[in-house]
């Protein structure tokens, strides 16, 4: 999945289309991400103490990791993510491979 933790995303569709949010976690298997304030649902959660009382927490929910852009820390733009083949030698071993922004071809 090209989108990691820490990234800054856009989100292009769905009820929070135009937001942007930092990913919290990315879950790998089902493609999903979480994004800080995006798609919140609402938790009760009992009281674990006595005399504390019962509250509903707002918790981000996973959304589709094709949902949303990478905002590219050089350029600034939402843009889509590729990558970049380095340190190729003859026997073809210790290869490094670099994200890049597809607009202005920087490393993310």
């Amino acid at each position: 999945m090209k989108i990691k933790k820490g990234d800054t995303v856009l989100i292009i569709s769905g009820k929070d289309r135009g937001r942007k949010g930092k990913v919290l976690e990315s879950l790998i298997k089902e493609e999903r991400i979480l994004v800080e304030g995006i798609n919140l649902k609402k938790k009760h959660v009992k009281p674990k103490k006595q005399g504390e009382k019962g509250q509903i927490v707002q918790l981000p929910g996973p959304i589709k990791s094709s949902s949303v852009k990478v905002i590219c820390p050089k350029c600034g733009k939402a843009a889509r993510v590729g990558y970049k083949l380095e340190g190729l030698p003859a026997g073809g071993h210790g290869k490094n491979k670099y994200r890049i922004c597809k607009k202005c071809h920087q490393e993310i």
